[in-house]
């Protein structure tokens, strides 16, 4: 499964992306994170607030640090 963290590299950035990694190591979920960091990149998906998170093409969290269980429910 491909997961891309949208924004700029910041903490909250950091935060999600590794929270994503977490969460799919703990349930056993093979995953690829990929950052994208790109501004133009973002607003082509209709990401204008960071951090976000997408999945499968589908935007699932923006402008916020998702919860544990919201990505546990993504992984599903």
């Amino acid at each position: 499964m491909e997961i891309l963290v949208m924004g700029p590299g910041c903490p909250k950035c950091n935060e999600t992306a590794e929270l994503v990694k977490k969460t799919a190591a703990e349930a056993g979920v093979e995953v690829q994170v990929q950052k994208v960091t790109d501004f133009q990149e973002m607003a082509k998906r209709g990401v204008f607030s960071t951090p976000a998170v997408v999945i499968g093409g589908q935007i699932k969290c923006v402008g916020r640090v998702p919860t544990k269980q919201e990505v546990q429910s993504w992984l599903k």
